[in-house]
């Protein structure tokens, strides 16, 4: 069965903010190739999502948490933190790996 995703609003400004970033940093050619290739990957949730692995901040929280590792290369750069909802996957927030751990408000 095929599940909705859904990006939050908090989601969906991390996921601008690391783009500009990726721009500005490196080129823009690559924060489209690094939107795209998110994008996909949050996507791809909708089918088994439970197969990923729990979140670092799975156990502070009420609700399962899981996390979907991205990277344009090799090595994963960031991590999709979601919850998975009766029918729905519901992305909560974006953060690079080098970020401390997300504390949900």
């Amino acid at each position: 069965m095929s599940l909705s995703v859904v990006v939050m609003p908090r989601a969906e400004a991390d996921l601008r903010e690391i783009a500009n970033w990726w721009a500005t940093n490196r080129s823009s050619e690559q924060a489209g190739r690094w939107l795209d290739g998110i994008f996909e990957a949050i996507g791809s949730l909708s089918e088994n999502p439970d197969r990923r692995p729990r979140a670092r901040e799975d156990r502070r929280h009420r609700y399962e948490l899981r996390e979907l590792h991205f990277g344009l290369g090799s090595r994963a750069t960031h991590r999709v933190i979601f919850t998975i909802r009766p029918e729905k996957v519901v992305v909560l927030t974006v953060r690079h790996l080098a970020q401390d751990d997300w504390d949900a408000v």
